[in-house]
C-alpha cells in the first residue's frame, strides 16, 4: 500500500464509531476548490478538511461543507491535527500545531492517548455581536418553529463568534427537542444580524444543536459553536470562568458527543476533544481526474 492520502477520523467521541465523523485529506497543494467540495460531498460526512505544506509544526488548511468552503470549524481542526500527530510526530507524546486557515493562524495542542488523540485548540477572545430582544429574534424562532415562549426568561440571545458567528438561542429542554429549520432563507435572515449560523442552547443541561441553513443535516458535534456556547455562558455567570465545562451535542442525532471548553485568565476560549481512527487510505488517480466535472454529469 503506498502512502495513505486521506485519513477518516471521529471527532469529540469517546471511541470509534462515536463523535463527529471527518475526512481529513493530506497532500493536497494545487487542488481547485471545485475538487475539494466534489470529494466532501462524496464523503457525505458535515465537513472535510484539505492540508497543503504539512510540516513538524503545521500546515495550510481549507475546510468544506458538502455545500460551500468555510473559513473555520471547529472538529476538522482538532481532527486534522491529531493526523498531524499521527503522520508527522509519530514518536511524539506531545505536539503543537498552527493550522493556517481562511481566518487566521490556529494554534492547537495534540497528546497521544494509546491509540487515540486529545487535541485542544485555542479560539482566541470571542468577539460579541448582537444581543437581541425577544421581539427581534421572533423571525428566527418562527424559521425553527419556535415562539417566545421556548426563549429562556431573562436570559437574551445574542451573536458571539470566535471565527464563526453564530446566533444563540437560550430555549427549554422541550423546545431543544422539538427545534426544526422550517425556511428556505433562514441564512438571509441570520445575516441580518451579522449570524452566520443559529444553534439552540438547553442553558441549565448545557446542549446544543445546530444545523445547515437549510436545516439538512444536524451536526454532531461543532466545535466552531463550543467556544461561543462557552464565551456566552461564562459572560453572562452561568457558568464558572475559572472552570472547565463540557458541552454535549449530537444525542438527537443518535451519536452523543461531548466538547470541553476552558477560558483563562486572558479571555481565551480553548476547546477540546478526543480524536479517534478510524480508516486511512489512498485516493485513485481517477477519482482527482474526474473530480472537476461538474456535479451531477
Amino acid at each position: 500500500m503506498t502512502t495513505p492520502t486521506y485519513f477518516h477520523v471521529d471527532v469529540f467521541a469517546n471511541g470509534p464509531l462515536t463523535g463527529n465523523g471527518l475526512s481529513v485529506f493530506l497532500d493536497t497543494d494545487g487542488w481547485a476548490a471545485s475538487t475539494m467540495l466534489r470529494l466532501t460531498q462524496e464523503m457525505k460526512q458535515f465537513e472535510s478538511i484539505f492540508l497543503s505544506d504539512a510540516s513538524s509544526t503545521g500546515t495550510q488548511a481549507r475546510v468544506f461543507t458538502v455545500e460551500e468552503e468555510l473559513p473555520f470549524a471547529g472538529h476538522p481542526v482538532l481532527g486534522a491535527a491529531a493526523v498531524l500527530h499521527r503522520t508527522q510526530t509519530p514518536e511524539a507524546s506531545e505536539s503543537s500545531w498552527t493550522l493556517r486557515l481562511a481566518v487566521g493562524d490556529v494554534p492547537v495542542i495534540t497528546r497521544k492517548r494509546d491509540t487515540h488523540y486529545l487535541a485542544e485548540m485555542n479560539q482566541g477572545t470571542p468577539v460579541f455581536g448582537k444581543t437581541l430582544s425577544c421581539d427581534a429574534a421572533l423571525p428566527i424562532l418562527g424559521r425553527l418553529g419556535l415562539t417566545a415562549g421556548d426563549l429562556v426568561a431573562g436570559v437574551a440571545p445574542q451573536v458571539i463568534s470566535t471565527g464563526l458567528p453564530y446566533l444563540i438561542l437560550p430555549v427549554t429542554p422541550e423546545a431543544l427537542a422539538r427545534t426544526a429549520i422550517n425556511s428556505l432563507d433562514l441564512e438571509a435572515s441570520l445575516a441580518a444580524i451579522g449570524a452566520k449560523f443559529v444553534l439552540v442552547l438547553d442553558v441549565a443541561g448545557r446542549e446544543l444543536r445546530t444545523w445547515d441553513n437549510l436545516g439538512h443535516v444536524e451536526d454532531i458535534a461543532t466545535g466552531s459553536a463550543a467556544g461561543p456556547v462557552g464565551a456566552y455562558l461564562f459572560s453572562l455567570g452561568l457558568a464558572d470562568p475559572a472552570q472547565a465545562i463540557e458541552i454535549a451535542q449530537g444525542r438527537f442525532t443518535g451519536r452523543p458527543s461531548k466538547i470541553g471548553v476552558r477560558q483563562d485568565s486572558a479571555n481565551r476560549l480553548f476547546v477540546s476533544g478526543e480524536v479517534w481512527p478510524v480508516a486511512h487510505g489512498v485516493l485513485d488517480s481517477g477519482a482527482l481526474q474526474d473530480a472537476d466535472a461538474p456535479y451531477g454529469s
